[in-house]
């Protein structure tokens, strides 16, 4: 048939409605989405017909090609992931994932009214403050805290409400920029403080400080790089001589530690990290940190410090703009509790659990992988289990290579790359490393759970091709 012929027995729209397969999409979908998907299959096919790529038109085609069609659409943007890189805080799959106890104090939130601000004992209205404030005080020493919607918030409200319109001194080597461009100069530059840069890259003394202090200035801030390290031949101000220097100037000192963390990391052979306990034992007035990242929390950001510089925040005008909502606030509050209990902290958060897991136990569990990985695509791939690193991620310990033993698969069929494309655009996707031309899957971040269903996306790949 010629393409006018072709063209003239394409069936119309309600006659493809009336088919049993589309009533069925009609029901599942709505009659909206399923005209889309009937009408964008039809425009497909007359486009292959005008392009000779078709010799006849078939009815059971259009209506299959809607049903795809369809269920691309309906299938939602955010969703899980199974992530197998051994990158613990992985910022572009979401960071820390949570504790059950926190997930199930969400859904218990979502699925109702709560006492968000409502105070039950006096039946008045009360502050969504009150939360996480006393755990983050109880955990910290600090005299009042709160809470934001992230640690770039906490920051911008900190150097806003004690610095806006005065100057602010920061170490050169510390203005730092991390992922999504987020930088200290322009955070500052927002907030309304004059930044006034002292030192160098690599060195930063006491006397760079005093010397650039005049009666506009308003704040001391210092900022810790967790994302990266300057090694070599460097100084910087400890948090104790800058608070001494402060205090002789009556000038506040803010800290920004941006991943945090409560507990000391140097005893489970991780590098110490600098906690928002020590910086509050240290006497600075404000401290911020992250409430995902290495705390293991939702994404937040936390402000503890001097009970008249919280106050100071709470009042202003930038607080209603990043607060928290019930969600966040609901599982920020859970993963809190549970470092009341280091046992169950170390067991139940998730990010804390992988970082701080034992080596033999990611080798027997990368060999029992490999085992089922194995016994289930036969022949597909080379299968074998070596020593690799895991890395913390989050812009957090950048400069530790974490031990770990991963899955190795060299795939017999198809390059690794290939593999790894096919793993990745599966559901759920799972995402893998390429390294010496072998896909890499570590346990470290796999959940058991997830293990049975990496092994039958690898024999979907198998048997497919």
């Amino acid at each position: 048939m010629d393409a006018n012929t072709l063209l003239r027995t394409l069936p119309k729209v309600d006659e493809l409605l009336k088919r049993e397969d589309v009533a069925e999409l009609d029901v599942a979908h709505g009659r909206t989405l399923t005209l889309e998907a009937l009408r964008e299959a039809l425009d497909a096919t007359r486009a292959a017909i005008r392009a000779g790529d078709l010799a006849e038109v078939s009815a059971d085609a259009i209506a299959s090609d809607a049903a795809a069609r369809l269920a691309r659409k309906a299938r939602r943007s955010l969703r899980r992931v199974i992530n197998a890189t051994g990158i613990v805080v992985h910022t572009n799959l979401g960071r820390s994932p949570l504790a059950e106890s926190a997930i199930e104090a969400v859904a218990e939130v979502a699925r109702g009214y709560s006492t968000l601000e409502y105070d039950v004992p006096s039946g008045e209205r009360g502050s969504r403050h009150v939360h996480v404030e006393e755990l983050i005080c109880r955990l910290t020493g600090a005299e009042a805290a709160m809470a934001v919607n992230n640690n770039a918030s906490a920051v911008l409200m900190g150097l806003a409400a004690l610095s806006r319109r005065k100057e602010a001194i920061v170490s050169r080597g510390q203005l730092v920029e991390i992922g999504g461009s987020f930088r200290i100069p322009d955070i500052m530059r927002e907030s309304g403080a004059k930044m006034v840069e002292v030192g160098t890259t690599n060195k930063t003394h006491l006397r760079d400080y005093e010397n650039a202090i005049t009666p506009r200035t308003g704040l001391l801030l210092k900022v810790h790089t967790s994302n990266y390290r300057v090694v070599g031949f460097t100084e910087e101000v400890s948090t104790e001589d800058m608070v001494a220097l402060g205090e002789k100037h009556g000038i506040p000192v803010f800290e920004d530690q941006g991943s945090g963390v409560l507990i000391d990391l140097a005893r489970f052979g991780l590098p110490g990290e600098p906690t928002i306990g020590a910086a509050i034992a240290a006497g600075v007035d404000l401290v911020s940190a992250s409430g995902d990242k290495l705390l293991g929390g939702p994404q937040a950001g936390i402000l503890a410090g001097k009970r008249e510089v919280i106050a100071k925040l709470k009042k202003h005008p930038l607080a209603r703009c990043v607060r928290l909502d019930k969600m966040t606030l609901a599982a920020l509050e859970v993963t809190l509790r549970l470092y009341l209990d280091e046992d169950r902290l170390l067991a139940e958060v998730p990010t804390l659990r992988m970082l701080t897991m034992r080596a033999g136990e990611i080798e027997t569990r990368a060999g029992a992988l490999a085992s089922a990985i194995s016994e289930a695509c036969g022949e597909s791939y080379d299968v074998a289990t070596q020593p690799d690193v895991s890395r913390a991620g989050g812009g957090a310990l950048p400069m530790k290579d974490i031990p770990t033993t991963v899955v190795a698969l060299e795939p017999r069929a198809m390059s690794a790359v290939a593999l790894e494309e096919r793993l990745r655009l599966g559901e759920p996707a799972v995402i893998a490393r390429i390294k010496d031309g072998r896909v890499l899957l570590d346990p470290r971040t796999l959940r058991t759970d997830e293990e049975p269903e990496v092994v039958s996306a690898l024999a979907y790949v198998a048997r497919e091709g």
